[in-house]
Order: structure tokens, then sequence, then C-alpha cells
């Protein structure tokens, strides 16, 4: 019997040879695992800023000092002119523990006084620099020939005397003015160059609202400061975290330069002037039981109607005027500063975790009101305040992209050089500007020489309180915003306005950029000042 050899036929191996799906599998995995690592995150920042709290800096403080007033500069009267006097001084200011800080001041040791005029004044302003080291001094939102506009290129030696003059062409505002030298706007700010500069017209005079300077119509400089133990100002400009330069951010609140302040006032209607004159944090004003309150003005002027609130945010730069009624009101009122948070939920968890948060999450007390009896009767708010005339998109004839980059250092790529004009611009042209936030942190963007308005957030329509004339525009991370504005039409081929981010960190490492506004024929490409008209050497990779 024939014996059958069986054949043992080998099994297909288990194990996949093939590269390609190797590799299709290792892809999958890999997605897979990150698609549950993104969900993982979003969930946790969801939940995360739902419980977070925020975190109260000064709870505990004590309000025991009258709020300084900065007293009205009276001008001189010469000719058609008025002709208002300042000085940059150095000088020691004690604000909290009985210790002397070193600061600088106009016409005083801090800060300096209010300047005040009407639409269609005359003004010159006699401004000698008594410091040792050079300023400029840049009257912030105002309409004015370039060469006046106190930008880094006019700038004041020490010793020296600068006056410019021009014609009040702007509808009542609270305008301001500080120094803008190239690289040392931060630092000069910060040790105390600012003011407040008030502009009146006939719709003002005539509108029935709080106008008594320092007692029911009120300005208010928010700044915040660190202090040294031994009881000086810190300042740092290359300060970071995970995200980039930060801006110089202090834990003391001053409000006209006092700290932890009060102010008597009538219990009526009171008007308060708020200007954020911090380097770089932002405020989210309210009140700290959560009443209402009316804005009436953004930094261009009074609004179309007043908006009621109970929150109000203000960049660096930003200023707006809000009416609070205190009638037959009898216990203190405190002003505060209530959170602020990231909008993206997974980016504020990150920021979180990378220590990142800046000014996020923070609470402050700010000012106390304290009403006082009064005979005067409360005048009924008026429903309609300005009239604001829409610039329609169709008028502009031109729209010009600017791109705010990583890193917190460049717009549209480049870093400021004294020399290099960015952008040329036609006398009286409307034109769209876009600017594209993908910088990862928030900007407030000025543009100097124009007031503009706010066209759309992201194609979104502006609040009802953004619907007046600004100068500053924040914009958050990740936001497109479109302004729309005229420029003026003064003409000159050489002496330059700027914009920029209102971080002064950011301006003075690089974050600004400069135009033109002139009737000649030129191009913008590589268009350098001429050498009679250069500032002191910069570099546009230069770090100070």
């Amino acid at each position: 019997m024939k014996t059958v050899k069986k054949v043992q036929i080998p099994k297909k191996s288990l194990i996949n040879t093939n590269p390609k799906n190797r590799l299709k599998k290792a892809v999958f995995l890999v997605a897979g695992s990150l698609a549950i690592f993104v969900v993982l995150i979003t969930v946790l920042a969801f939940i995360f800023a739902e419980t977070q709290r925020p975190r109260f800096v000064n709870r505990d403080l004590l309000i025991q000092n009258k709020l300084l007033i900065p007293p009205l500069l009276e001008p001189r009267v010469i000719g058609q002119e008025k002709v208002f006097v300042l000085s940059a001084e150095p000088g020691e200011t004690v604000f909290r523990d009985g210790k002397p800080t070193n600061t600088t001041g106009y016409n005083g040791a801090y800060l300096g006084p209010t300047l005040r005029a009407h639409k269609g004044d005359n003004v010159r302003i006699l401004l000698t620099n008594n410091l040792s080291q050079p300023i400029t001094t840049h009257w912030h939102g105002m309409h004015l020939p370039a060469i006046m506009d106190g930008g880094p290129h006019q700038e004041i030696a020490p010793g020296e005397t600068w006056e410019p003059r021009w014609t009040i062409v702007d509808e009542a505002a609270t305008r301001w003015y500080h120094p803008h030298l190239l690289h040392r706007t931060g630092e000069q700010v910060y040790s105390g160059l600012a003011g407040i500069f008030i502009i009146d017209d006939d719709n003002s005079d005539s509108l029935k609202l709080p106008k008594e300077y320092g007692v029911d119509d009120l300005p208010l400089i928010v700044q915040d400061r660190e202090f040294s133990r031994d009881g000086q100002f810190v300042y740092e400009l290359e300060r970071k975290d995970a995200l980039g330069h930060t801006g110089m951010l202090g834990n003391v609140i001053l409000v006209n330069g006092t700290y932890a302040p009060f102010v008597d006032v009538p219990a009526k209607q009171i008007r308060l002037r708020v200007l954020n004159a911090s380097n770089a944090r932002r405020y989210n004003f309210g009140f700290e039981d959560g009443r209402t309150f009316y804005q009436i003005a953004t930094d261009g002027g009074l609004l179309p109607s007043p908006v009621a609130r109970t929150r109000m945010m203000l960049a660096p730069g930003e200023r707006a005027e809000i009416i609070i009624d205190l009638s037959g009101e009898t216990r203190p009122l405190t002003l505060i500063s209530d959170a602020v948070h990231e909008e993206n939920k997974v980016l504020r968890f990150v920021r979180t975790i990378l220590r990142a948060e800046r000014d996020e999450n923070q609470v402050f007390k700010i000012l106390e009101l304290r009403p006082q009896p009064t005979v005067e009767v409360t005048e009924t708010l008026p429903k309609l305040l300005n009239s604001v005339e829409r610039l329609p998109a169709a008028s502009a004839v031109r729209t010009r992209r600017f791109t705010l980059d990583p890193g917190s250092r460049s717009i549209n790529g480049r870093r400021m050089d004294h020399q290099y004009v960015n952008e040329v611009i036609h006398p009286g042209d409307v034109e769209i500007w876009e600017i594209i936030n993908l910088s990862g942190v928030y900007h407030p963007i000025h543009i100097h020489a124009v007031q503009f308005q706010i066209l759309d957030r992201s194609g979104s329509p502006p609040a009802d309180y953004e619907l007046g004339w600004k100068d500053t525009v924040l914009i958050p991370n990740g936001q497109t915003v479109r302004l729309i504005m005229r420029f003026p039409e003064h003409s000159d081929a050489n002496s330059p306005y700027m914009y920029h981010c209102h971080i002064l960190e950011h301006e003075d490492i690089g974050m600004m950029g400069q135009f033109l506004v002139t009737d000649e024929n030129i191009s913008n490409k590589k268009l350098y000042l001429e050498p009679a008209d250069r500032g002191p050497e910069s570099d546009p990779s230069h770090t100070p």
C-alpha cells in the first residue's frame, strides 16, 4: 500500500510586512491619539472656564487717600492764540508707605495739568524739556499737521523748548498727551509723563450734562505700577512669558497719581472721564454692586445716544466718558475693574497652564465715590447726544491690510525703522484698514492723525458703544477688525504720522509703522526719509 505524503502548506504570516500598510496604521494611531487629546483638552478647558474664580488682587485695600484732581492749566491769550506753558520735570512723589518715588511730570512731580480748549481755538504749546534725556510729547487723538504731532521725529533735547501750534478742529472729546520717543515711550510714560486734554464745542456746551470740572465732571487717569521694596517704580522693557513680550504690568493701582483713592461727590449725576493710561493692562470697569451706568462718549467724542452698561472694557490708550446717577445715595460706591478673560476657552486654559495669563482673571478696586448731600437737582440724561456721520464702506478709495505678527515685535513682518515710510496716503482720502491679529495675544491699535469708525469685528457689526469716533481700538487675539477713516488735508512729504500697538513696550520693541499724508506723487516702495529728517539711528532688527 502506497503511503501518501502530506504536504504542509505554510500558513500566511499574521505579521504585516508591507511598509505602506504599516505607515498607514501608524498614522491612524497617531491621528486617533491626537483627536482624543484635543477632545480631552477641550473638555477640560470648558470645565475650567466654568469653575475658575477670579483673583481679587487688592480686596483688603483700605481706601483712605483723597483723590488728586489734575489742575486746569490756564492759557495765556496772546493775539489770536491760547498759549499753554508746559515743562517736563524730574521730581519725587510719595504714593504709599511714606517712601518717596523718583518720578517725572509736566509742571510738577507726577503727571501733568489738564489742558482745555474749544473747537475753533488757535492753540500754541510752549513745552520745555527740563529732564536730562530727550523727550517728545504726542497730542493723542488730535487732528493736526504731522510736524506738530509730537511723534518720534519731533524730539526735544534737554534744555530745549518746542512750540507746536494748530487750530482745534476736533469735536468735544477727552484727549490726552504723553511722550512718544523711539524705544523710550513706555519708560517715560511709566515714570509719570502724561496728562488730559479736554475739547469742548457748541454741541457739548448746549447739552445738560455734568460740566463742573473736579466736582461733578472728574478726570480719572488710571494706571498700574509695580514698586520695589525701597518704594521705586519697577520697570522692565523686555518682560516676557511663554507667549512673548507681556508689556509692563503692575499690581498697584493709581488714579490721578493717588493710591487707594476716594472722592467726595454731590449726590446727583456724576460724569467720569476715564483714561486707561497704563502701559499694558486692560480694565473691565464697572461698579462693585453691578449697577447700571451710561456710556456717553468714546475716544473721539460723544456717542449718538447714551448706552446702558454694567461693564466697560478699556485697553491702553482708550478713553470713555460715563454718567453714574447718585441721586439720593448716601453710601460709598466702589468703581472696580472686573476680571478680563480670553474668549477662546482652550487658549485661556493653556495660558493658565503656561502661567501666561498676563492681565486676565484679576479684580481690582479702583476708586470709591462718596456721595454728599446737595441741593442741586439731577437733570434728565439727554436721549440724543451727537450726530455721528457714518462713513460708508463704498466711499473708501483703498483697503490696506495689516497683520499683527506673533511675538508682538512687528506689523506685516516689519519692525519700526525710523527712516522707512511704510505707507503713503493722499490728503482727504477715505480708506479702510483691515487689521488681522495672528499674534496669540491682544493688541490696542492707535492710528495718529485720524478718528476712525469700526465697520465690523470678524464680520459682526460693532456694538452700540462702539458707534462713535475712535483713535485706539482693542483687537483681541484671532479677530479681524475693519476700520474706516478720512485722512487729514495736511500735506507733508517729510514728516510722518505713526500707527502702532499701544501696549507701550510692544511699540518700543518694534510694533509700529509710519505713514506720510502727501499730495506729492511718490511711492512708498523702499521710501526713506531724507537724512536731514532723520532722528536717532534705528535698525529694524535692533533690540534696545
